[in-house]
């Protein structure tokens, strides 16, 4: 029973401190090949939730290799973050 007690509370930590971590959001659009995505991101630093979010926002938009990389390197056309 209390290693049932212990191992519910050590999950809960591990799940609160993942969650706190993540504590700034970001949505950027990016227009590429003549398409338009937005998608929203969270980590631990502006950069980092920015990066993660045009990566998920250029994923539909590239196709290989050559595409992803120039679309993450296109200048958004709109980047917001909250939280912090």
């Amino acid at each position: 029973m209390v290693f049932l007690i212990a191992a519910a509370l050590f999950v809960g930590y591990l799940a609160y401190s993942t969650v706190r971590s993540q504590r700034l959001e970001c949505e950027v659009c990016v227009a590429f090949n003549g398409g338009q995505r937005c998608a929203k991101a969270s980590g631990p630093t502006e950069r980092a939730a920015r990066e993660t979010a045009q990566t998920a926002a250029c994923g539909p938009l590239a196709r290989g290799m050559d595409q992803t990389i120039g679309c993450g390197r296109t200048e958004p056309i709109k980047a917001t973050c909250t939280g912090g």
